[in-house]
C-alpha cells in the first residue's frame, strides 16, 4: 500500500523537522519546503494527499499559496491545514476582510491549526482529511 503524502510549507526548520518526523513515524510520506513559491513547485510536482501550510513566511505567505493552490484547477482538491501562531479568530478576520475585496472569494481551509501543534492533534486531523 502506497504512503499518502504529505507536503509541509514551514519556514522554521525545528517546526518541519518535528511535523515531518511525526508524519513519518505515523506511516505517511512527508515532503517539506521552506516557503510559498517552492511549496507551490513542489505541489504540482509531487501532487500530494495533503498540504500542512503555515500562514505567516517571508517573501510568499500561506495565504497568498492558499489562494493559488485553491485557484488552480488541479490543485484545488487537495486539502490543506493551516498551521500558524496566529489565533483562529484573528486569521478567519483576516480572510473575510482579503475576500471582501475579492470577485472570487478564498474558501476556509479545510482544517486550522494553532502553533505549537498537539501531537495527537495534528495526527487526528491528518487522518481525518486523508486516513
Amino acid at each position: 500500500m502506497k504512503k499518502k503524502t504529505v507536503l509541509i510549507v514551514e519556514d522554521e526548520l525545528d517546526m518541519r523537522i518535528f511535523i515531518a518526523t511525526l508524519l513519518e513515524t505515523s506511516g505517511y510520506q512527508p515532503v517539506m519546503t521552506r516557503d510559498g513559491t517552492e511549496g507551490m513547485r513542489k505541489a504540482k510536482d509531487v501532487f500530494p494527499d495533503l498540504i500542512i501550510l503555515d500562514v505567516m513566511m517571508p517573501g510568499e505567505g500561506g495565504v497568498q499559496m492558499f489562494r493559488q493552490l485553491k485557484t488552480d484547477d488541479t490543485l484545488c482538491s487537495i486539502p490543506v491545514i493551516m498551521l500558524s501562531a496566529v489565533a483562529q479568530k484573528t486569521f478567519t478576520h483576516y480572510l473575510n476582510m482579503v475576500n471582501a475585496r475579492l470577485k472570487d472569494p478564498i474558501p476556509d481551509p479545510d482544517a486550522y491549526i494553532e502553533k505549537p501543534p498537539e501531537a495527537e492533534d495534528l495526527l487526528k486531523v491528518t487522518a481525518a482529511l486523508i486516513g
